[in-house]
């Protein structure tokens, strides 16, 4: 019998949106759409000018370095400081870097240079979201309903997904790359706008319930040992992560490479087939939301078969050059991709002391980042060595180990 069998759907009773989850949901719709019009008209940017895959994946790698370097910092933040107030200024300070700042900058004077210093610190607040986000979570919905809440989360990204490659494709064929950022900042403030009648449960919690308060290198160290020593759980689940983010952030930092020397794409049809990518994403969300209450193993057992879906696709997209085809395989790829991050994160949530949520994510985030530039600059090197056919299918190779590993990591956990 298969394993999924074994893993009936039981019946939710309610819709899982309390009242501040609703703003950040629909916060997230709008600041995702805004990645979505920034990440493509970026990377296009670079590309077009450069016509170097190896330099359009330094975009990807300034905005990896902030986590990675300032991961366990950040974790320690977040868990001291007010979350309502990350977040805000979080989504007000990306709105400044990539909307209004290129506005500010003349044609002439807009570097490669500049562009790549404003994705650094875009890369900066990013980088306090994301955990900030996560480690959010439990003080809005029941601990049952952290699955389906990360994955009503990750369709926000998927809506940004769909819509903001297209905009940003039209945009950036009708008005220009630059024209693009400036418009998009509107977005980013509106998403920070939605976040102030924002009210979390638990009233802030700053610090850990004991008798003294802590200092600020005693949160830091207390969140490396209890990640990476003391819940054996959570540094697998940290290897298999960095195995996923190994192959997915070199597929999505590389796509347009892959759109426009493989299928002969522009802008606007990479932008659908990466809108696509997004509806995948979106379909599998949407299926784990009501497969919020299986048993642990049996969510395992969902990653392990949708990765290898994915990495079979990706292998199947290098044999095409029909877009029809092509749109399937990307179709079946974010369906592949989309299971990881809502049950990864609904597994930390859950086994982590609510007050330690920021600092295991922030860690968590670090290594997972750190595997994902390493693979984005791994296949980038492979494209200029070799073609993007031998980059294509080594991330697929990637995403079938991860299938393997997750079946071995399923037989660990309760």
């Amino acid at each position: 019998m298969s394993r999924l069998a074994e893993c009936p759907i039981l019946r939710r009773r309610r819709w899982l949106l309390t009242r501040d989850f609703s703003f950040v949901w629909w916060s997230q719709v709008l600041s995702q759409v805004a990645d979505g019009v920034s990440k493509l008209a970026l990377l296009w940017f670079v590309y077009s000018i450069t016509g170097s895959a190896l330099k359009t994946t330094v975009i990807g790698l300034l905005q990896t370095l902030p986590p990675i370097v300032l991961g366990p910092v950040i974790g320690v933040v977040v868990d001291r400081l007010p979350k309502k107030t990350i977040l805000i200024v979080s989504d007000l300070a990306r709105g400044l870097l990539i909307g209004l700042i290129p506005c500010w900058v003349s044609v002439e004077s807009f570097t490669i240079e500049a562009l790549y210093l404003l994705t650094f610190l875009y890369g900066i607040a990013t980088a306090m979201f994301v955990p900030t986000l996560s480690s959010s979570v439990p003080l809005m919905v029941e601990k049952e309903q952290l699955t389906a809440a990360n994955a009503l989360l990750q369709g926000t990204t998927s809506l940004g997904i769909i819509i903001g490659p297209v905009i940003s494709g039209l945009g950036i064929a009708f008005s220009g790359s630059q024209d693009v950022l400036c418009i998009n900042a509107v977005t980013y403030l509106a998403s920070a706008a939605l976040l102030f009648p924002l009210r979390l449960s638990v009233g802030m919690m700053t610090s850990p319930p004991k008798s003294r308060r802590t200092t600020a290198i005693e949160d830091l160290f207390d969140g490396i040992r209890y990640t990476l020593i003391s819940r054996r759980t959570i540094l697998a689940l940290i290897m298999l992560a960095s195995l996923y983010t190994f192959g997915s952030g070199a597929f999505t930092t590389l796509f347009p490479v892959f759109g426009k020397r493989l299928l002969s794409l522009g802008p606007v049809e990479v932008g659908y087939l990466w809108s696509w990518l997004g509806v995948g994403l979106l379909l599998v969300s949407l299926c784990l939301v009501r497969l919020t209450e299986w048993e642990l193993r049996c969510r395992v057992s969902v990653i392990a078969w949708s990765s290898a879906v994915g990495g079979l696709a990706l292998c199947g997209l290098v044999w095409t050059s029909n877009i029809m085809v092509a749109t399937l395989l990307v179709l079946l790829i974010g369906m592949g991709l989309g299971t990881w991050t809502p049950i990864a994160w609904g597994i930390i949530q859950e086994i982590s002391p609510t007050h330690m949520v920021g600092r295991v994510m922030a860690l968590y985030t670090a290594i997972a980042t750190a595997t994902s530039m390493a693979g984005m600059t791994f296949f980038g090197w492979l494209i200029e060595v070799s073609s993007e056919s031998a980059s294509l299918v080594g991330i697929g190779v990637v995403l079938l180990a991860l299938a393997m590993c997750s079946l071995w990591f399923r037989r660990f956990v309760a």
